[in-house]
């Protein structure tokens, strides 16, 4: 080989490395910001993690993400949301409509990407689901607008109940719509709900006493990350309440609980990973719409529905998506 073409060689070579660094996307740090704790945020964070993974960023490698627990002390969220900012986090992550409100407050120019189970519009969070505008975007799951199917797949398998008991947290703020259309979802269908309010552990407990004693047919539980980190305790207390029980997400039904209906949570929060990889490499917030989900969930475990003497529908069965053995 001639000298001089050898040493042209060399310096392309020099330059592959180069070019491959070029490519790659530079470090980042997202904040993950949550009224709930770590025991309930596993797919979540799943999710998160493989969406963002999707534009090259990997945590650990070339992403960092500080996570913010208000641990269900929904007054600490602001504290946690500045916390981020000060912490000139390039995204921040906003696992519900409080945390979203909160990061809202915080800053008007670091993007924000919620996942939220409300209507976004509604709450303030963006002015348009189409254009959003501002620094704000994300994912609407549709969960606590679904409040009123879940009552109408109850009333499906039991069809001669009258009253119906709704388990709600009533720190979770803008609660009047969905109590209402589910109050009226019950109307339509000849019964009533019983508002339950729990916010703690313990109230969750005297919740489940409470309508039992009641004689109260059976319970939707309304989406809240208390209830999230609580579906082991609440699925025992409905089994040991002989209450039939829908939730609103699959987890749920994995645990011995009979129904839930709900958003696959792990293909959401992917969205929402998807959308903060693209944020990351340059896109603007205000120009991502906010998505929605056109897929849902219905999962019936049919092994707790036989220890609660319960015989499931065959039309019932036919509209499962899951049927748990």
């Amino acid at each position: 080989m001639k000298r001089r073409e050898f040493i042209a060689g060399l310096g392309s070579a020099a330059a592959w490395p180069l070019a491959a660094r070029a490519q790659q996307p530079s470090a980042a740090v997202i904040g993950y910001l949550t009224s709930g704790s770590f025991g309930g945020a596993e797919t979540a964070l799943t999710g998160l993690r493989k969406g963002v993974s999707e534009s090259g960023y990997v945590e650990g490698t070339n992403l960092t993400i500080e996570y913010r627990w208000a641990n269900s002390d929904f007054g600490r969220l602001p504290e946690l949301a500045n916390d981020l900012v000060r912490r000139r986090v390039t995204v921040i992550v906003a696992a519900e409509q409080t945390s979203a409100l909160a990061a809202k407050t915080a800053t008007t120019s670091i993007p924000v990407v919620f996942w939220t189970g409300g209507d976004a519009v509604e709450a303030g969070l963006v002015s348009s689901l189409s254009r959003p505008g501002g620094n704000v975007t994300g994912i609407n799951s549709m969960n606590v607008e679904l409040g009123p199917k879940r009552l109408g797949l109850l009333h499906e398998l039991l069809p001669k109940a009258l009253r119906f008991g709704l388990l709600v947290n009533p720190n979770v703020p803008n609660l009047e719509g969905p109590i209402s259309r589910i109050n009226s979802a019950a109307a339509a269908l000849g019964c009533s709900v019983e508002i339950v309010n729990s916010s703690t552990n313990h109230e969750i407990n005297a919740a489940f006493a409470s309508l039992a004693q009641k004689g109260i047919d059976a319970i939707v539980i309304s989406p809240t990350t208390l209830f999230d980190n609580r579906l082991v305790q609440i699925s025992t207390l409905a089994a040991r309440s002989i209450i039939p029980t829908i939730a609103f997400n699959r987890t749920f039904t994995d645990v011995g609980g009979l129904m839930s209906y709900s958003p696959n949570g792990f293909e959401t929060w992917r969205q929402v990973g998807v959308y903060v990889g693209r944020i990351l490499r340059g896109e603007r917030s205000s120009e991502l719409s906010v998505m929605q989900p056109n897929k849902f969930e219905f999962v019936i475990n049919l092994q707790t529905a036989r220890t609660l003497g319960i015989e499931v529908p065959p039309t019932l069965l036919a509209q499962a998506d899951v049927v748990i053995e």
